[in-house]
């Protein structure tokens, strides 16, 4: 295990850099700490869904695995060239979104997010994810890193979609479908 933290400020950062989990420092506004920032950003999100009261079990037991999962997702982003995230993490991913995806109705339109305060949790993490993501993709265009962070992203906001229409039907709030027939038909500029 790595060195524990004994002091919290080491006024190394001061400078405006950070150090990187191989020693080298970088700027704080690189593309990697970006990246494993918003991960920990996603991670501390799903912290926000798992305290919301009507979280299920089994939703529980699938976001812990997660948090989990980011940590090490993290810890890969911090560490140039580790390997953490594997590809039977991606796996379990999918396996779990057409586990909970099954029996939900199919989507005829589109969702808003809301739906109680678990589901709006799910939907702000599932919008933090696409952002890591989003990240993670900008930051392998400009260096060497593994796919298996991009895709586990990419599964997870999905997944979190998914889970967010579990809880909106859990809690009885129901999900909240937009409405585009609400609007006028649009009018010619005068």
């Amino acid at each position: 295990m790595g060195n524990r933290l004994s002091k919290i400020y080491t006024r190394t950062g001061d400078d405006g850099t950070t150090g990187l989990g191989d020693g080298t420092r970088v700027g704080k506004d690189s593309l990697r700490v970006g990246a494993y920032g918003t991960v920990d950003e996603l991670n501390s999100t799903i912290g926000m869904l798992l305290a919301a009261e009507g979280v299920t079990p089994a939703v529980r037991e699938v976001l812990i695995q997660v948090q989990h999962d980011l940590f090490d997702l993290g810890g890969e982003l911090c560490i140039p060239g580790m390997a953490m995230v594997q590809d039977s993490d991606i796996g379990r991913l999918e396996d779990t979104l057409d586990r909970l995806n099954e029996p939900l109705p199919p989507l005829k339109e589109f969702i808003l997010p809301g739906g109680g305060m678990a589901a709006a949790c799910g939907h702000l993490a599932r919008t933090v994810c696409r952002r890591a993501e989003r990240e993670v993709i900008a930051l392998a265009r400009a260096e060497e890193i593994r796919p298996q962070p991009q895709h586990y992203l990419n599964r997870l906001s999905d997944l979190l979609f998914v889970i967010s229409r579990v809880l909106a039907r859990a809690s009885g709030h129901g999900e909240v479908l937009w409405q585009h027939e609400r609007r006028r038909k649009p009018q010619p500029a005068r």
